[in-house]
Formats: C-alpha cells, sequence, structure tokens
C-alpha cells in the first residue's frame, strides 16, 4: 500500500490559472462550451508569469487559454515572449506562441514565427526560422532551443553567427548569451578578411575574441596555413599557437614548417617554431631541410628571413651541413652558417669561420658559395687512403646543378692533391704553395688546378712523400658526422619525442569525437560578474 503526504499531494496538484483583469468577461456555451470570452487589457497569472494580451478563450476546467492579438507572457525579469497568437496549458505548464513570436531576455531576442515554452524543463524551442540578436551577434537557424536557466541556446541543424568582424557556420553549436561563449561541435567554419578558420571541435569567445580549437583544425591566411593537434587563437592580436604535430605551410613558396609547438604573429609577420622543429623549403627543385632547436620566420613575403638556433643541421640531396645558427634572407637570396659550420657538397667537406651559400632568385638555383678565414677543403681520395686538402685565408666556389663547379681559393692557397691518370693509377701527389688556387670539379674529382703567383711546390712520387707530410697542418676529416638523410637531422632523443606526440595524437584521432566539455568560465560567468 503507498502512502502520500499532505506535501507531497499538494505538490502534485496543478496551480489555477487566475484572471487577474478583462474590461469585459462574457460565456457562450453555444459558440464555445466550457469558455470565458475575456475581452479588453485582459492579464492572467499562473504560478510566476504573467500573460497579457487583447482577447481570450480561458477554459476554467482545463486550465487552459487561448490569447489573441498582442500577446506578452513574463516570467519574472529573464524572459518575455510576444506573439499574436499564443496558448497556454496550466497543467502542463506549457506555452506556444505564433505569428512574429518574439522571445527575450536580458542577453538575447529570439524572433521566429513559432516558439514553444516548456517551463517545467525551462526550455525554449523552434523548428521554423529563427534570427538571434545578442549584441554585436546575430544568429539564424532552422531550428533552436534555449536553455533558460543556464543561458543557453544549442543548434543541431545549420547555424550561422554574424559578427562585424567574422561569420562562424555550424551544424553543431551551442551558444551562452551572457558570455558570448560558443562551442563548435562536427565541421565548422569561421570566416573572416583576415584568415579563415576550420575545426571540428572548438571553442569560441566572441566578446573577447578568443578560441581553442580541437580535432582537423587549421587557421588560412592569404600566405599561410596553420595547423596542430590544438589552436590557441587571440583574434585581437592576430595570435596563434599550436601544440603537437604542427604544420605550418607557405601557400605561396610552398614551404613547410614542422614542429610540435608554434607561436605565430600575423601581424608582426613572425613565427617560431620548436621542439623538432624543421623547415622544409624547395631550392634547385629539390627540398632543403632545415633544423634547429628553434626556429624563428619574419618579414612579410619576398623579405622573409628564416633563422635557426642552437645545432643547426640541414640536409639537401647533394648538400647537407651544420653549424651553431642560421640565417637565411629570401630577398636577398642569402644563407649564412653562423658558428662553427661545416658543409658537405658531393665528397667534400668544407670548413671555416663564416659560411654564406648564395642563390639565384631568378633562377631559384643556388648560385655561389663564401668562406671567410680559416678555410678548409676535404675530400677522400676514392682509390686509396689519402685525403685531397685545399687551404686557404678564404673560398669562393661557383655551382652548377646543385655541385660545386669552380672553386678559387686565395692567400696562402696550399693544396695536397692525388693525382691520377685516366686508368685511376696514382701518377704522384701535388704538394703546392701559392698566393691562389683555382680549381675546376667534375665529378667530385679535380678536372684542372691552377696555381696563381708565387708557386712553390711539386708533384710527388707517392713513396717519396712521408704521411706526415701530406697532411696540412689544420686539417681535419669529419665524415663521421656527415649528414646523409633527411633523418639525421634529428638527435634520438628529438626522435623519441617526436614518436611519442605523434602516437599520442593517432590515439586521440582514433577515439569518437564528442563534444567539448564545457569551460568553468562559462558556467560561473554570472557568478564572476556579480563578484566585481
Amino acid at each position: 500500500m503507498l502512502a502520500f503526504s499532505a506535501n507531497t499531494l499538494i505538490a502534485q496538484t496543478p496551480k489555477k490559472i487566475i484572471i487577474e483583469h478583462s474590461d469585459f468577461a462574457d460565456a457562450n456555451e453555444a459558440e464555445m462550451p466550457d469558455a470565458f470570452l475575456l475581452t479588453g487589457n485582459v492579464s492572467v497569472k499562473h504560478d510566476g508569469i504573467v500573460l497579457t494580451c487583447n482577447k481570450a478563450y480561458f477554459f476554467k476546467s482545463e486550465n487552459y487559454i487561448k490569447a489573441f492579438g498582442n500577446v506578452q507572457i513574463v516570467q519574472g525579469d529573464t524572459l518575455f515572449l510576444n506573439s499574436k497568437y499564443a496558448e497556454y496549458n496550466g497543467n502542463m505548464k506549457q506555452a506556444f506562441a505564433t505569428g512574429n513570436a518574439v522571445m527575450s531576455s536580458p542577453d538575447a531576442t529570439l524572433a521566429t514565427d513559432t516558439i514553444n515554452f516548456n517551463r517545467n524543463s525551462q526550455e525554449v524551442y523552434y523548428n521554423t526560422q529563427g534570427t538571434i540578436t545578442n549584441r554585436d551577434n546575430i544568429l539564424k537557424s532552422k531550428s533552436g532551443r534555449y536553455y533558460v536557466t543556464e543561458k543557453k541556446f544549442q543548434f543541431l541543424t545549420s547555424v550561422t553567427i554574424t559578427n562585424p568582424k567574422y561569420v562562424i557556420k555550424s551544424n553543431h553549436l551551442d551558444y551562452y548569451s551572457n558570455s558570448g561563449h560558443s562551442y563548435l561541435f562536427g565541421p565548422s567554419t569561421i570566416t573572416s578578411k583576415e584568415n579563415f578558420i576550420y575545426t571540428e571541435k572548438g571553442f569560441y569567445d566572441t566578446k573577447k575574441n578568443l578560441a581553442h580549437f580541437l580535432r582537423k583544425s587549421y587557421i588560412k591566411y592569404d600566405d599561410r596555413r596553420i595547423e596542430g593537434d590544438s589552436l590557441y587563437y587571440d583574434r585581437n592580436k592576430e595570435f596563434a599557437s599550436a601544440t603537437r604535430n604542427v604544420k605550418i605551410t607557405d601557400t605561396i613558396n610552398k614551404g613547410i614548417i614542422k614542429g610540435h609547438y608554434a607561436e605565430m604573429y600575423k601581424k608582426k609577420d613572425s613565427l617560431f617554431v620548436t621542439k623538432r622543429a624543421v623547415a622544409i623549403n624547395l631550392v634547385d627543385k629539390d627540398s632543403v631541410y632545415i633544423h634547429g632547436k628553434k626556429l624563428m620566420v619574419t618579414g612579410p613575403e619576398g623579405s622573409r628571413i628564416i633563422r635557426a638556433f642552437n645545432n643547426v643541421r640541414f640536409y639537401k640531396v647533394d648538400m647537407s651541413g651544420k653549424c651553431d645558427s642560421l640565417h637565411s634572407s629570401s630577398k636577398d637570396a642569402l644563407t649564412k652558417l653562423i658558428g662553427n659550420p661545416i658543409l658537405w657538397n658531393g665528397e667534400n667537406q668544407i670548413t671555416g669561420d663564416i659560411m654564406h651559400l648564395i642563390g639565384d632568385n631568378n633562377t631559384q638555383k643556388l648560385d655561389s658559395l663564401k668562406v671567410l678565414n680559416n678555410t678548409f677543403m676535404v675530400s677522400r681520395d676514392t682509390l686509396g687512403t689519402g685525403y685531397n686538402q685545399v687551404k686557404g685565408l678564404n673560398l669562393y666556389g661557383k655551382f652548377q646543378e646543385g655541385k660545386l663547379h669552380e672553386v678559387d681559393v686565395v692567400k696562402n692557397a696550399e693544396v695536397v692533391y692525388y693525382m691520377r691518370n685516366d686508368e685511376t693509377e696514382l701518377i704522384g701527389i701535388n704538394k703546392n704553395v701559392s698566393s691562389r688556387i683555382n680549381m675546376i670539379l667534375e665529378n667530385n674529382t679535380a678536372e684542372t688546378i691552377t696555381f696563381f703567383k708565387q708557386v712553390d711546390g711539386t708533384i710527388y712520387p707517392d713513396a717519396d712523400l712521408s704521411p706526415y707530410d701530406r697532411v696540412l697542418k689544420g686539417m681535419k676529416w669529419r665524415g663521421d658526422e656527415r649528414i646523409k638523410s633527411k633523418d639525421d637531422i634529428f638527435s634520438d632523443e628529438e626522435n623519441e619525442l617526436n614518436n611519442k606526440l605523434i602516437k599520442e595524437g593517432e590515439i586521440d584521432q582514433a577515439k569518437e569525437n564528442i563534444p567539448m566539455k564545457i569551460r568553468k568560465e562559462t558556467l560561473n560567468y554570472d557568478k564572476k560578474k556579480k563578484k566585481k
């Protein structure tokens, strides 16, 4: 046997609609059985709401009212529902409004043809084309739902937010009218004059213009596209940062920069990348890979500068090298290798205090090489155990099809070179000193060697030159350090980090895509306003 308390019974009994005022009241059982006709300044109350209109039919036994003309339903000071016609069920606590229906709250206004209001769940919903106005934002959708307590609009069909600065489009969006916070889910876009943003899971603060995007997200500018597993964006500063599996594409020059953390200031034309950072650029129809612990790219298109810092390594099919830092200018087509530079071109190892690689902006090819102070050029004798060596103060080289073709070594030039005939037999070892040496290289070997001024030297038979005399002072062969592939530019620690982060990204992508968790700052927005 079930027992109920008096309080329980009272709570379950629907409250009656109370007529507060009407200029005229009439009952016509023939036309409208069990109904009171109320006309003129009609006002009724029910459990916290006030309904006013020009004319109404009140069904007392059903606790139901039909209202006509200038209908307004008011709930406290938080919700106002206006329309030409409305129905209200006091037992179900549900309202239906149609005919230029407008719902207003302190934060937003909804205009549509038909609005339904469930007071039990405090939900407003509509299935006709609607327009929501909220400060600088205008939202348009075919249907939607408004949660009064949370001050949240939810759209599960096509919705557009139009702001003076951008337009947001999505098929699943939660919009909080008090804070202006938007939560995007599924394929969504944000279009502005500055950029185009795509995401399948994201957050956008329409008041502060701050955003956080996850899952297949990218920001596309006229000349760049930045993507990563997690993107942060500040529209006011035109600042973006990306974390894990970051890729920045130069859409004009087809250059790419990768890493696992990046920051970009669009207004300053500044880009910073770290965590296994690598820049990939096209030179001589071949990709050049530049790696440093930190990469910076600054300057507008045509005057762009790439800087790499700390243990820089680079690789191209026919060239590789190392240095402490690198500075490359697209305007001057000049790349400076700074701090202990070493370059491998073909089989030649080149070192010096200062090293410059110079390109040709017209042909987009590598043109020349300049090495200043303490120049050393070394290569193995292909058939023996010795080393071909050229030493001097400065070196000036010219490239042909990406390989050194002509080399001039000036001031205090010294050479040790293994001379071989067409049958590759060793003729002798050329050891010479002069003020300048010119070499023409073919297939990584000296086709001709020309000595200028103050020539002092000879060609020694192999048996007549001691091992000590075959090595110029300061010569150091560093073949074991040579970078032989694009993977060699990274350390083992960097590769371990890369594999770990890629795996984490793959695991996250394999998970079911669910809407983003609502932030505390969204849920507590009104509480913070009251505290202030």
